[in-house]
């Protein structure tokens, strides 16, 4: 059952959410600085910037990491979720108050706005890759693609992170949520982008001024985030009973 909460503004404005604000602001605009920056620099050394398999591994492997790294560095403070998706997704678990995933949804496209922007101006002014469907695809293809891989990446974040069984997984669940990016955009790469991430394509869509097509990364990846915390949060966490309080167990 959807356990949504709307919140206070008192909680949603302490300190210590704002605090977690900021790190998703910072966590996202590295992570998307990376993801971004390896695509333009695949561009750069190409003669026609048409991705290729090695472009297409480098890429991925540059998320993953970006991504491994992002979740690492802002853990601790805001949950590490550098993806409107994922907040989505743990908001229908409960696990974040509806009006606290607003502010997060701030702090990510800022942040990812902010890193095109850098980006641009770092590289004098290089093209800005967008996300776009495979001109073999039609739209919706392209959404049922993204609600795929985001559903497998926010199921991932919910069994590694967000479960209450899950024990002391230390650097697993990081890893876990960057390799199954990396292998998302591996398979759905030349077909959808392999975005997962309404955060990751907003970005560089301001940067280029070009929201042609932006809509399939908002509804791919809500929907799939969205329905990644009814599977998990209901089927799973909320079959979980309560052991007698006599009982030892592990």
């Amino acid at each position: 059952m959807v356990k949504l909460a709307f919140g206070s503004f008192g909680d949603s404005l302490s300190f210590g959410s704002l605090k977690a604000y900021l790190a998703e602001f910072i966590s996202t605009l590295l992570f998307v600085f990376a993801g971004v920056g390896s695509a333009i620099a695949f561009n750069k050394l190409t003669s026609d910037g048409a991705l290729e398999p090695a472009g297409l591994v480098a890429i991925a492997i540059a998320h993953a990491f970006g991504l491994f790294v992002g979740v690492s560095i802002a853990a601790n403070i805001s949950g590490g979720h550098l993806n409107p998706a994922v907040t989505l997704g743990l908001a229908i678990g409960g696990n974040i108050t509806i009006l606290t995933g607003i502010f997060y949804w701030i702090a990510q496209l800022l942040g990812s706005i902010v890193a095109c922007f850098l980006l641009k101006f770092t590289t004098s002014g290089m093209a800005i890759p967008t996300h776009s469907v495979a001109a073999s695809m039609t739209d919706l293809e392209g959404v049922v693609m993204e609600i795929i891989i985001t559903f497998a990446l926010v199921y991932t974040v919910y069994a590694t992170a967000a479960d209450p069984k899950k024990g002391s997984l230390g650097t697993i669940a990081p890893i876990a949520i960057g390799f199954i990016v990396g292998a998302n955009i591996l398979a759905a790469g030349p077909f959808s982008g392999g975005s997962m991430n309404p955060a990751r394509s907003f970005g560089p869509a301001v940067a280029t001024g070009d929201f042609s097509g932006n809509w399939v990364y908002w509804v791919g990846p809500l929907i799939g985030g969205g329905l990644a915390g009814l599977v998990y949060g209901d089927i799973f966490i909320g079959s979980y009973t309560a052991l007698p309080a006599s009982e030892d167990y592990a």
